[in-house]
């Protein structure tokens, strides 16, 4: 089996990462500002797009789940977008991943079988790159021995994050819900739950293989995710889908994570229009980039996509 790339296993976070961060279990550390944060005064913006007829307006907005604080991104046509809409619209709903049921039921998912151990997974130089990476975290080597290989990777990756000063609660959805009018109504394309449930029926031996390349690329997951941001808040989607997109070389991993989801979105929003008013929809800038977007989808289904920023 091909290992996926350090991209891929960035990518493969997104959906998570508000989720792990009220689950996982990992000591506190100092907290710095990301480099990315000083780019972010000569940022263009991010990339916003909208769909409309007669009496509908749908917004695309594609967002970074998590993010410094210091990072700016709130103004112009996105504010204006904002404030005008009667409905926004996320991947999962408002406080799934904060909810205490929604986490009993992420770490449920997660835990292994009362006799297995992830570490007895591993081959013997695995096992040693795994050790090593969990040594640089802070972690004790048996930190998620009672845990699938997905989730143990998705959390190799939330934590570098979370050490350069990544949050969830500085994440775009988090200030979206914040900034949207009060009197504006809530929706979401998924639940948690099926997210989670995306990861854990993957074969074993792509869990396996989705650890690895966390463990194996431990310092490249700040520069990557700091390049990304970078090509976000330029409004870069083509550089974006190179970063992000290409690296999905499992092909069988892409279809599920990227274009199964983006087309069923893209029937969703077609669906939508055959009601009247404003939407402001918010997800993955993932998944408005690259080829097979939702903008392509809706595109083949005869809609005109116009893009606003």
């Amino acid at each position: 089996m091909t290992r996926p790339t350090v991209r891929q296993a960035i990518a493969c976070l997104a959906p998570l990462t508000l989720a792990l961060q009220g689950c996982a279990a990992y000591p506190e550390t100092d907290v710095a500002t990301a480099p990315v944060a000083a780019r972010a005064a000569v940022a263009k913006g991010p990339g916003l797009w909208k769909v409309a007829d007669e009496d509908t307006t749908i917004y695309l907005f594609g967002t970074v789940h998590a993010l410094p604080e210091s990072v700016e991104w709130y103004q112009g046509p996105i504010e204006s977008a904002l404030a005008a809409s009667q409905e926004l619209v996320t991947e999962i709903p408002d406080g799934a991943a904060k909810d205490p049921a929604s986490q009993q039921m992420v770490m449920g998912k997660a835990l292994l079988p009362a006799d297995e151990s992830l570490r007895d997974m591993l081959s013997e130089p695995d096992r040693t790159s795994y050790e090593i990476a969990l040594t640089r975290l802070g972690l004790p080597p048996a930190a998620f021995d009672r845990f699938e290989p997905w989730f143990a990777g998705m959390t190799l990756a939330v934590v570098p994050l979370m050490q350069a000063g990544y949050a969830a609660e500085s994440g775009v959805e988090t200030k979206l819900e914040e900034l949207a009018p009060a009197d504006a109504a809530r929706g979401a394309l998924e639940t948690l739950e099926w997210q989670i449930e995306l990861f854990d029926t993957l074969p074993v031996e792509s869990q396996l293989a989705f650890l690895m390349v966390s463990a194996d690329n431990i310092d490249e997951v700040v520069p990557m995710m700091d390049r990304m941001v970078a090509e976000w808040l330029e409004g870069d989607a083509d550089g974006l889908a190179a970063l992000m997109n290409e690296g999905l070389t499992d092909p069988v991993l892409a279809d599920a994570l990227l274009y199964q989801r983006n087309k069923r979105w893209a029937e969703w929003i077609d669906e939508r229009l055959d009601r009247p008013g404003t939407v402001f929809i918010a997800v993955g800038a993932g998944h408005l980039a690259g080829q097979d977007s939702v903008q392509d989808y809706l595109t083949g289904s005869g809609l005109t996509v116009t893009r606003v920023q």
